[in-house]
Formats: structure tokens, sequence, C-alpha cells
């Protein structure tokens, strides 16, 4: 049974690979403007190319010695659980993705602001392709199809043109409302110099390098962040345990569960999208629903949908 005040969270209808779903991915993936993201000239998406070399070849930089301070280590450590944790995983994923419970509109905004931190593009964009990759799981049409390689799932697809960005307005139209989203979504690059002003301020201020708290708060952090959050449609796509028939390669993945706080139990959320619990069965720790669950005593948290069964 479902637990008082909460919701029951529906299982996911199972998405077909046929000729009526493609029929209505192409309509979906249409443009509705000229400003369209999606040109179908072009071949490569080489500024996201050039951005993700430029940030790997600065995270090996921050790792020379000099570098190096257990405030560094700190800094990444907490702001790994804010744009991670918070940011992605609540946020962008349970909150505003599946509408899986609700806080007060501070803290929802607050905790898309974490998510933007993770440079994971603004919560438009990001909500907008989860709900297309869910609603076209390891299907042809789906954005990151595992079935196309683990080097696809995991980054290659944004190397890419990618249709569904066009799908991107019509699957986040709820947020697409909110003035501060939209700011948000189109800015969300720079919410990383007021940081890395205060990083460089905090290691001066304490005695070690200010580019070293830098390098490691913002370049090493969101490296560490991109790829730990790409595990969820890689690894979990790949190796582990199928508990539920979601349609799709989901598996349940105890590792990744750990880098992601709860994220790894993946055929439990696919079966269950719209649950805010991902860890179903005995003895799978799921922290993101400890976190909804301390917000909940806090009463800043409502209308928490769990499956009936869990």
């Amino acid at each position: 049974m479902t637990p008082r005040g909460m919701a029951s969270a529906a299982p996911l209808s199972r998405p077909v690979d046929s000729e009526k779903a493609m029929e209505f991915a192409a309509k979906l993936h249409a443009p509705i403007s000229r400003g369209s993201f999606y040109r179908k000239k072009e071949q490569r998406r080489w500024g996201t190319v050039a951005f993700m070399i430029a940030i790997h070849f600065l995270t090996l930089f921050a790792l020379r010695p000099q570098f190096w301070s257990v405030q560094a280590l700190l800094a990444t450590l907490i702001l790994y659980w804010v744009t991670a944790c918070l940011g992605v995983t609540l946020g962008y994923h349970r909150l505003l993705s599946h509408r899986a419970f609700q806080v007060p509109k501070w803290l929802e905004r607050f905790f898309a602001t974490c998510g933007a931190l993770s440079c994971q593009h603004g919560p438009i964009d990001w909500v907008g392709l989860h709900r297309h990759h869910h609603t076209f799981s390891d299907t042809t049409a789906d954005h990151h199809n595992s079935k196309k390689g683990f080097w696809w799932s995991h980054m290659g697809w944004m190397f890419e043109p990618i249709p569904a960005m066009n799908a991107v307005p019509r699957l986040s139209g709820d947020l697409n409302k909110d003035p501060y989203y939209r700011w948000l979504n189109k800015n969300f690059l720079l919410l990383q110099l007021p940081l890395g002003a205060m990083l460089y301020w905090i290691g001066e201020s304490s005695g070690v390098s200010g580019w070293g708290m830098v390098l490691w708060g913002i370049f090493l952090r969101l490296v560490l962040v991109y790829h730990v959050t790409w595990l969820v449609n890689s690894a979990t796509h790949c190796w582990g345990e199928v508990v539920y028939d979601s349609g799709d390669c989901s598996r349940n993945n105890a590792w990744v569960a750990a880098l992601t706080f709860g994220e790894g139990w993946h055929n439990n959320h696919h079966a269950f999208p719209s649950s805010a619990k991902q860890g179903l069965q005995k003895g799978q720790i799921d922290l993101t629903w400890q976190h909804i669950r301390l917000l909940r005593s806090l009463g800043l948290a409502r209308k928490i949908r769990l499956p009936s069964a869990s």
C-alpha cells in the first residue's frame, strides 16, 4: 500500500520501436521555428567537442602537485554533492522532470540553480531531453539509445546533431512558463563566474592556491559529475540486474547507485519513473530518497509519489 500522504506512481507504458512510434517521433522532432536548435546540414557539434576537450585538459592540469590542497578537495566534494545530488538527481531529475514530489517554489528554484551549476544545460533543456528519453527509451528515436553502444550512450550522442532538441519546447512547456527558468536555461554557464571568484577568494584567504581551488572546484568537479551522470545513460543500460520488464535495456546497478546518490537503480526507475524513491528492493541504498524524506520531515516536501507496492 502507498503510505498515507503519498500518491501512487504508476508504471510506465513500454516504449515500442514501431512505425507508429517513429511517426510520432518525427512529428515531435519537427522544428517549431527557424530558430530551432537542430540544423540538418550540421555534421558535428564542434562547440561541444571543443568544450569537452578543453575541460578534460584543464582537469588533467588541475592534478599537478602545486594545485593540490585539502581545501580544494573539500570544495570539490561539497560541490559534487551540491551539483550531482541536490542539483541533477534531486532537482533536475526527480523534482522537475518527473514531478515525483513538490516543494515550495523558492526551494524548487534553488535546486534548479544547483542543477544549472553542473553545466549540463539549463533546466528546460535538461528536463525536455530527459522526458524525451523516457518516451523513446532504447528505440531508434532515443537520442542516447544504448543499443548503439556504450560510447554513444555515454557521451558520443552529444557530439552529433540532436533532433530531440526540437522536441524540448513541446516536452518542457511547464518550465518554460517560469521566467527564472528561461533565464537560467540561457545563462547557466555564467553561474561558474561568481562560483570561480568565490573559490579563488577562499583559496587565497586560507593560504592555498586560489587557482587550485578554481581548477578543482570547477573543472575537475564538472568532469567528475559529467561522467558519473552519464554512467546512468550508459552503464545502467549495459550491466546489472533486471527486476521489472520496463521494455528497454535499463538495469539496476549497485556501484552506479553508490556514485549517483541512488540513480543506479535504473530498472526500478524506468518501471516507475514518477516515483520519488528508486531503491525499491531490500538493501538498495537510495541517498536521494533520504534527502526527500528529510525535506518531508521538515514540512518542505509534499505530494510524494511512490509505487503502491513499495
